[in-house]
Order: C-alpha cells, then sequence, then structure tokens
C-alpha cells in the first residue's frame, strides 16, 4: 500500500484526477447543507424572474420557472455520481462474474456465456437501455440499474482473458495438483490476481456509465422528480436556453459532466499504469 501511495502520487495526472472527485464528492455529500432540497422543487421559483442572468441572488442565474441553476447543479451531482457508481457497480459485478466463469470453467458453459455477452456487445446501447428504462421505470435506482446491466460485457471478456493466462500459471497447477478445489482456486488464485484489472476496469467505467445517465435523462427518460445534470441540459433544450443564449443554464452542468468524467478517466489511467504489470516499465504522465 504504501509503494502504491507513492506510485499514485508521483503520478501527477492521477492526483488532479482525484482532486477533482474528491471536490464533486464533497459538494454532493453535503449538498443538504449548502442548500435546501425546496431550492430545487418547482415551487421554488414562484415568483423568480425566469432564465435570469447571474446576480448576487442567483449566482448561476435562474432556470425556465425561476428556481436557481446552482441549487439544481448541488443536487444534481448526487444523482449524478449515484448512477455512476451503482451502475459500474452492477456492471462489474456481472462483468467478473461472467468473465471468471467462463474463463475459469471453460467448455460448454464458456460458449454460452460468451455467446450471451456477444449478444449484449452487438446490440447498440442506447436503443437497449431506452426500451429497458421506458418498461422498468425512469427512477435513480432504476436507470442505474439499466445502465449496469446494458454495459458489463466488454468488461467480462477482457476478464475472461486474464482469468485464461492465470489458470494456466504453475502455482495454480501445483495448488491443483495438491487437491485444491475449483472455489480454492478461484478465491485464492484466481481473484486475487485479476482483482488489479477489476479495479482498474470499474474506475473507468464510472465515466461511461455518467454519460449514458446524462444521456438518457436529456432525451427524457431521467426521473423528473429529481435534478441531474443531464436532466438540466434537457430543461435547456427544451425551455429554448440555448437559442435566447442563456449560457448560464447549459454551460455547468455540460462542464460538470466534462469534469467528472475526465476526472474518472485520469484516475483510472494511473491506477491502470501501476496496477498492471505490463504497463509498469512505461513512464508516468507528467
Amino acid at each position: 500500500m504504501a509503494r502504491f501511495g507513492r506510485q499514485f502520487l508521483a503520478d501527477r495526472a492521477g492526483v488532479v484526477g482525484l482532486a477533482i472527485l474528491l471536490l464533486f464528492v464533497i459538494v454532493a455529500l453535503t449538498a443538504p447543507l449548502l442548500v435546501p432540497h425546496f431550492e430545487v422543487t418547482p415551487a421554488a421559483g414562484r415568483g423568480n424572474p425566469d432564465l435570469a442572468p447571474p446576480s448576487a441572488e442567483f449566482p448561476l442565474g435562474t432556470d425556465e420557472i425561476g428556481r436557481s441553476v446552482l441549487a439544481q447543479l448541488i443536487w444534481g451531482a448526487r444523482i449524478s455520481l449515484f448512477i455512476g457508481v451503482v451502475a459500474t457497480l452492477v456492471a462489474v459485478f456481472i462483468g467478473s462474474a461472467v468473465g471468471v466463469t467462463a474463463g475459469f470453467v471453460g467448455g460448454r458453459v464458456e460458449r454460452i456465456l460468451m455467446a450471451i455477452d456477444d449478444w449484449f456487445l452487438v446490440i447498440p446501447f442506447l436503443p437497449l437501455a431506452i426500451v429497458l428504462a421506458a418498461v422498468l421505470g425512469s427512477s435513480a435506482t432504476t436507470l442505474a440499474v439499466v445502465i449496469g446491466v446494458t454495459s458489463w460485457a466488454g468488461s467480462s471478456r477482457l476478464l475472461r482473458a486474464q482469468v485464461l493466462s492465470v489458470k494456466e500459471r504453475l502455482f495454480v497447477e501445483r495448488s491443483r495438483a495438491l487437491g485444491a478445489g475449483g472455489w480454492h482456486l478461484v478465491t485464492r488464485h484466481v481473484l486475487p490476481h485479476t482483482g488489479p484489472l477489476i479495479l482498474a476496469n470499474a474506475i473507468l467505467t464510472v465515466p461511461g456509465a455518467i454519460l449514458a445517465e446524462s444521456t438518457l435523462a436529456f432525451l427524457g427518460f431521467g426521473d423528473p422528480f429529481q435534478p441531474s445534470w443531464g436532466k438540466m441540459l434537457e430543461g435547456a433544450l427544451a425551455s429554448g436556453a440555448i437559442s435566447l443564449d442563456a449560457w448560464w443554464y447549459y454551460w455547468p452542468p455540460g462542464l460538470c459532466i466534462v469534469a467528472v468524467v475526465l476526472a474518472f478517466t485520469l484516475v483510472g489511467r494511473a491506477l491502470e499504469r501501476i496496477l498492471d504489470p505490463r504497463l509498469t516499465d512505461q513512464p508516468m504522465s507528467r
């Protein structure tokens, strides 16, 4: 852990990404303390000017019904990060289970699982996610599950290749020759040697999940009762804020999405360089 910490701190891009992530996480966790939830309800805009530019009372202006854009931006961080993290956990769990099982068991089980994997890879993500969201509902939890269920295929194939490599190593063969069962081999040898890959892949999956949530919310499949960055972009488009040049409505959520995606990508790439043995000899980004 000490060596890992030193290597991570030496990667400037990873440190910058982690600092950005910590900022957004702190804002999301302290949102109830920063802004009352009432400020993001439709009733909060009563009596306020619509699409008003930034002022002392509203630092980032108001939306089409007079609500504070800053309040929506702060509370939107909670929903966007929640969906991104939960969707990643679902995708990593399914992808890890399928990849480890297919790589370790092999045979007919591997062919069946890889056929299912190929189906999810071939079917376009967005239409499948839209259909599932329309059928199951548009709550934040449902969206997270839908995104996770539709985005695990790539990680499972990557993990399967790693398991195929690990299970052929001498220490696994020696353990099998001494009478170790399949569960022992998977939990004591395969998973510990594939854990770093799972971790790095999970960090790199989060930005894709956040972008997917923003896309679905922008298309009208977000939770209508909870603000999110994608929902703000949808409101900006529907209210004509872009044509009216109300930049304070659509620029902040767009920049937040880009910043969080970039931060997760920087941290994920840093972890990948540290944890992947094939990349340890490559210089870290400066």
